[in-house]
Order: C-alpha cells, then structure tokens, then sequence
C-alpha cells in the first residue's frame, strides 16, 4: 500500500467521484481506477460503492479512510518536526482546554512556551468535556487538559493528573437566592447546565430532586461558558462554576458564590493524549509546562501538585 492510495481513498470520501478525486490529486482517472482497484485486491474487500450519482466508500472503505485520515496526519506532523529541527521552521502544537484549565493554567504555561518556543505556533480550542477524546482520537489535538470522562473505553488515552478544582453555586447579585446556605433551598430553583448530562457542569450531581431528573425544573444547556457568564449575569438562574473560572471572571461579572455549607462535588482535571502516537517535541515541553503550572497554583479554590493526585491525598 503506498500513500498515494490512502490520499486517494480520502479525495473519494471528501469529493463522491472519481474525476473530481484524479483533479485533486493531478492523476488521471484511469490511473486513480487501477490504483483503487490494487488497494481492494490488496485488503480483499469491496471499498467503494459506484453508483450514477458518482462514489462513495463501503464499510471496510470507511474503517480504512479513517485510519489513513491520521496516519497521513501523523506523517505530515513528522515531516513538519523533522523540518523544524533541521531549518528551525515553524511547528505547531493544537491543545483544547477546559474553562477552568484556560483560566487558571494556560496564561503562565503560555507565557514560559513563548519565550522557550517562539517559533512553534500554538492553537487554542475550547473544548468541553468529553468532546476532547473524539479531537484527540481524529488527531485534531495533540493535547487535551480537562475532567476524564467517568464511563466509556478510555485504554487508548493517557492521562496526567493536574489539579482538583472544586465548584461552586453561582448566581447574579441580587439574585433571591444569593445568601441560601443549604442545598436543600436550591430545588425549585431554574439552573443553567454546562456540558453533557452527567458532567461536572449537571446540576443533577447534587441530588436535589430524590425522584430523579423528571422532577426537577427543565434547565437551559450551554455548549459555552461565555453564554453561561452572560445568562447568570442576566437571569435569576443558578449554575455550578469551577472557584477557578469563578474568581478569574465571574465576580468581574457581578456574579456570587452562593455560600452553601452542604459538600460540593470536586473535578480532577487531567491532562490527556493518546497513548499510541508519540507526542511531538514541542507538544511534550507544553505539556511539562502544564504540569509545572498546576504545581505551583495558589490557594484560591483549586489544589495543585501531581504528586498529592497520585498518591490520592485529598484536596485541602
């Protein structure tokens, strides 16, 4: 199998036809034909389905292209290394990050990559959990920093744990609620959820509602921590905020801790990557300045320290 024919197998699956596929790779179509048609002998399956209306790939095509998709990325990526130590060209490292991870480790992990790596380009995502594992696993990201999902297959991921950020009730000032100090007070409340059901932004991990999730008023869901700043500054709405992203924006917003004595849940955010592509140099020394960010956090609602994590000393 060369390259050619996975570049091939991926300009079908974008393009439906097999002109428009030989335009994109500047090969003639009778030549593009037997090249698909050596790549089918070679795996002893069907990978195109050719209809009137043009191509498109089988099953066992599908499996294929997405295992090509990042093999021909990780190639690129090595290439785009090796080119960099050779001419000092740019490279670039993609991380997503978690609101509470954007907020209280990237500014100074950021800071000390830009004057160590000034010639690698560094792109941000903001990328709610579990919404991270899909971007690692396609090769989107090199990195992740965020909470590790509680259920699913996760064997193909490795992970470093960074801190523990607590959460906390947040509303507007003003809010009628503002000064309750159970949780018990909070039921009929209208919250804002973060994130997919379940996750560290879902009210339901309080145990307001003993009857379950029916009996609990219908929240508004957010895909965006900004929207979630706007609508709790606006609304009489309640929604759980990590004390990071809290003290970092939400008290520029007008927003309040509710000051509830009952126990509030605890995130542990990781750092993540996939376990069976070796992380480019420049992504490797992020991820030791990420490392050495959480170590050193103040005491302002989250714990640092990896080593604490490991050895499962619980936050102060």
């Amino acid at each position: 199998m060369r390259l050619q024919q996975l570049e091939l197998l991926l300009a079908l699956s974008e393009r439906g036809s097999l002109r428009a596929a030989a335009d994109v790779l500047h090969v003639s179509q009778p030549a593009l034909t037997k090249s698909l048609r050596q790549l089918e002998e070679e795996f002893g399956a069907q990978l195109v389905i050719r209809s009137s209306k043009g191509v498109r790939l089988a099953p066992a095509g599908e499996l294929l292209a997405a295992r090509g998709a990042v093999a021909l990325r990780e190639l690129a990526r090595a290439r785009e290394e090796v080119a960099w130590h050779n001419a000092s060209r740019q490279a670039s490292v993609a991380v997503g990050v978690s609101p509470a991870a954007a907020s209280v480790l990237l500014p100074g992990a950021l800071a000390r990559y830009g004057a160590r790596w000034p010639r690698v380009r560094v792109r941000v995502l903001d990328t709610l959990y579990p919404r991270a594992f899909a971007q690692l696993r396609t090769g989107e990201l090199d990195l992740a920093v965020g909470p590790m999902p509680r259920d699913g297959d996760r064997r193909d991921i490795a992970d470093q744990p960074l801190f523990t950020s607590r959460l906390v009730v947040v509303a507007r000032r003003g809010h009628p609620l503002q000064r309750a100090t159970r949780l018990a007070q909070l039921a009929d409340a209208r919250w804002v959820s973060t994130g997919p059901q379940g996750g560290p932004g879902d009210p339901a991990q309080l145990d307001l509602w003993p009857g379950g999730p029916q009996d609990r008023p219908s929240p508004v869901v957010c895909e965006s921590f900004s929207t979630l700043l706007a609508l709790a500054r606006e609304l009489d709405v309640l929604a759980l905020m990590p004390q990071g992203f809290f003290s970092y924006f939400g008290r520029g917003m007008s927003l309040v801790a509710l000051p509830l004595q009952d126990p509030l849940p605890a995130t542990t955010v990781h750092a993540l990557w996939r376990a069976d592509t070796p992380l480019t140099l420049p992504a490797r020394r992020l991820l030791d300045l990420l490392v050495q960010q959480a170590q050193g956090l103040p005491a302002h609602g989250e714990s640092g320290g990896t080593g604490a994590l490991r050895r499962g000393a619980p936050a102060p």
